[in-house]
């Protein structure tokens, strides 16, 4: 099972990258544990999290081809 996730603004920066391709990952909150675990300055981090372009607000179950964005926090005028 194949998870695309879309990175912006500081986050992309931190990762290195804009996009990553992560397997076995079946939840919002297992994908989150595993971007902390491997880029440990995203953790304290805030940032939302959208599921094919829908911001969740709870851990949701992901499945193959699902495209997760982390958004950070912006402001608008």
């Amino acid at each position: 099972m194949e998870i695309s996730v879309l990175l912006f603004g500081q986050l992309t920066e931190i990762v290195g990258k804009s996009k990553l391709t992560v397997s076995d990952i079946s939840t919002t909150d297992e994908l989150s544990d595993y971007l902390k675990r491997n880029f440990p300055t995203l953790d304290g981090m805030v940032f939302s999290i959208a599921v094919n372009k829908s911001v969740i607000q709870e851990n949701t179950l992901l499945k193959s081809g699902d495209e997760v964005a982390l958004l950070p926090p912006f402001s608008g005028g």
